[in-house]
């Protein structure tokens, strides 16, 4: 089950349908089904909260993960922050619903065992990431 959820904010115009239908078809990719799967949107400041209490960074980001997988069940706990994705996309001249969409994913891609902080793995997820959306545009 993949739950949308706010905290602050506004909820995002997403499909919920056609997102958590996308999400699973993403997950099944990786050879792994769906269990629970929490999505909180929230604004800058909680996200910061967050990110000092739960992993003592001190800084805004876009999407926090946490992960509860059991084997090939993915579950997990995904934050993000819709200023930040608004900020992003300002920033990388991308529509704002598309920013939001690839964050999205990029949390269920760290539930399906990619990284992006060593060496390489950013490459790695960025084109993870791409070929997610192109799922999505495609209606998968």
């Amino acid at each position: 089950m993949i739950t949308y959820n706010t905290d602050g904010v506004k909820m995002p115009k997403i499909k919920r349908k056609e997102t958590s239908a996308w999400i699973k078809a993403v997950v099944k990719s990786y050879g792994k089904m769906v269990g629970e799967v929490g999505y909180m949107f929230v604004d800058d400041e909680k996200i910061l909260e967050i990110n000092r209490e739960y992993l003592q960074h001190d800084y805004y980001t876009d999407v926090i993960t946490f992960d509860y997988d059991e084997d090939d069940v993915v579950n997990g706990d995904i934050v993000i922050s819709l200023d930040t994705v608004r900020t992003n996309a300002e920033l990388f001249n991308k529509a704002y619903e598309d920013e939001l969409y690839r964050v999205i994913i990029h949390g269920i891609l760290h539930l399906c065992g990619l990284n992006d902080k060593g060496p390489g793995e950013r490459e790695i997820m960025e084109k993870a990431e791409n070929k997610a959306l192109e799922m999505r545009n495609g209606a998968f």
